[in-house]
C-alpha cells in the first residue's frame, strides 16, 4: 500500500509541476487534463501493439479501490476542509439560499435526471432500470466547487456568489450521499419501501449526521479552547475529522453532514474564541495544504481511470444527451428558482448563469458510482458518470472564468 501511495503522490507531482511549468490551467483541472491524455496515448499505444505502459497503468489503477479510498478517506478531509474556511456570519445571511439550492435542488435534479435518462435508455436500448436511473440522479447532482472558486476570485467576483456557490456544494455533498443511501437501501431491500422507513432512514442520517458533527465539535471546540499549543491543535482537528467519520459510519449516520457542521463550528467559534493568531495560521495552513494535495491526486486518479472504462458508440451518444440533461437539470433546480426569486436570493444579476455553468461534477460523483453492485448495469452507469465529469471539469471549469467577466461587474 506504501507503494502504490508513493507511485501516485510522485506521478501528482509530477503532472503538477507541468501543468504549472507548461500548461497553465486550475491545480485541479490541470493535472486530470495531462493524466487524461497521458491515458488515451497509453490506449492508442495499446491499440498499436504496444502493451507495456497501458497494463502498467491498468495494472496501478486497479490497485487503488477509488471509491473505498474517497468515500472513506479523502471525503471527510475534503469536506472539512471546505467546511473550516467558510465564515458562518457570512453564510448565515444566505442560508435559506444555500438550503434551498442543496436540499431541494438536490432532490429535484435527483428526480428530473433520473426520469429523463429512464426514457432516454427507453429510446435508445440501453437497459437501464428505472431505480438504477434515479441512482445516477442522485450520484451526478452534487457539485464540486475546488476549481471554480479559485477561479472566481481572481476574475473578482462578488463574494456573494463565491460564498453561495461554495455552501451549496458543501450541503449538497451530504445531501446527495443520504439520497443514494436511501435509493441503495431500496434497490437492496428484500421488502417495498415504505414512505415511513424512507423518511426514518432519511432523518436517522441527515439530522444523526448533523447532530454527530455538532456534538465532535462542540467538544473539539472546548478542548481547543483550554490549551494554546498550535502542534496539538493541529493534531486535535486532524483525529477530530478522521475519528468522527469512523465514527459516523460505525453509526449508520451522514459522515460528510457530520464533517461539514464540524468544520463550520471550529472554523468559526472555534477561529474567533478557542485559537490563538499563531494556532490560527498553522490550522489554516495544513488544512489548506491537505485540501489542494488530496484534491490533485483525486484529480489525477479520475484521468487515469479512464483506461479501466469500455465506451461503445451508442453509450457515447447517450453520455452527450445526458451532459445536456445534467446541464439542464441545474438550470431548472439552480438557475431557473435565481431569476424567478431574485430578490429573495440577493444575487447580482448574471449570477444564475455562474452558478448554473459552475456546477461542476466531481469525485464524489464517480465514488458512488463505482460503489454500485458489479455488473453491466453497473458498467453503464460508471461509464456515464466519467464522461458527464470529464466534460464537466475540462469544459465547463475551463470556461466559467470567461462567463463570469461577461456576466458580472468584477468587485471595486
Amino acid at each position: 500500500m506504501l507503494n502504490v501511495v508513493a507511485i501516485f503522490l510522485s506521478i501528482t507531482a509530477l503532472l503538477a509541476y507541468l501543468n504549472r511549468r507548461y500548461v497553465g490551467l486550475p491545480p485541479a483541472i490541470g493535472v486530470m487534463a495531462i493524466a487524461l491524455v497521458l491515458s488515451l496515448l497509453n490506449m492508442l499505444a495499446d491499440v498499436l501493439g504496444f502493451h507495456t505502459l497501458s497494463l502498467l497503468e491498468r495494472s496501478l489503477v486497479e490497485s487503488v479501490d477509488f471509491s473505498d479510498l474517497l468515500m472513506q478517506g479523502m471525503l471527510s478531509l475534503l469536506l472539512f476542509a471546505g467546511a473550516i474556511h467558510v465564515n458562518l456570519q457570512q453564510l448565515r445571511a444566505y442560508r435559506w439560499q444555500v438550503a434551498s439550492l442543496a436540499i431541494v435542488g438536490t432532490a429535484l435534479s435527483t428526480a428530473i435526471i433520473g426520469v429523463a435518462l429512464w426514457g432516454i435508455a427507453s429510446l435508445t436500448g440501453i437497459q437501464l432500470p428505472f431505480l438504477y436511473c434515479l441512482i445516477f440522479g442522485a450520484l451526478i447532482s452534487p457539485t464540486d466547487p475546488i476549481a471554480v472558486i479559485g477561479i472566481l476570485s481572481s476574475v473578482g467576483a462578488p463574494k456573494n456568489v463565491e460564498l453561495v456557490m461554495s455552501g451549496e456544494s458543501l450541503f449538497n455533498d451530504g445531501v446527495s450521499v443520504v439520497l443514494f443511501s436511501l435509493l441503495m437501501a431500496m434497490l437492496v431491500g428484500a421488502e417495498a419501501p415504505t414512505a415511513s422507513g424512507a423518511a426514518m432512514l432519511l432523518l436517522r442520517e441527515a439530522g444523526g449526521g448533523a447532530l454527530l458533527g455538532g456534538v465532535l465539535g462542540y467538544i473539539i471546540y472546548l478542548m481547543l479552547k483550554s490549551i494554546d499549543s498550535y502542534q496539538e491543535e493541529v493534531l486535535l482537528t486532524l483525529a477530530a475529522v478522521l475519528g468522527g467519520y469512523a465514527l459516523a459510519i460505525a453509526l449508520e449516520v451522514s459522515g460528510p453532514l457530520a464533517m461539514v457542521v464540524m468544520g463550520l463550528i471550529i472554523g468559526n467559534q472555534g477561529r474567533s474564541h478557542a485559537m490563538s493568531q499563531e494556532t490560527e495560521r498553522h490550522v489554516d495552513m495544513f488544512w489548506e495544504l491537505i485540501d489542494e494535495i488530496l484534491n490533485a491526486v483525486l484529480f489525477v486518479l479520475i484521468g487515469l481511470e479512464v483506461i479501466l472504462l469500455h465506451f461503445t458508440h451508442t453509450l457515447l451518444g447517450v453520455a452527450c444527451m445526458v451532459i445536456l440533461l445534467t446541464l439542464f437539470a441545474r438550470l431548472l433546480t439552480v438557475g431557473l428558482p435565481i431569476v424567478l426569486f431574485n430578490k429573495l436570493f440577493r444575487l447580482p444579476e448574471g449570477a444564475w448563469a455562474v452558478l448554473t455553468w459552475g456546477g461542476l461534477r466531481g469525485g464524489i460523483s464517480v465514488a458512488l458510482a463505482l460503489s454500485l453492485p458489479a455488473g453491466e448495469t453497473r458498467d453503464t452507469i460508471v461509464s456515464l458518470t466519467y464522461l458527464v465529469v470529464v466534460f464537466s471539469i475540462l469544459v465547463q471549469g475551463t470556461t466559467v472564468g470567461k462567463l463570469t467577466k461577461r456576466v458580472i461587474r468584477p468587485e471595486k
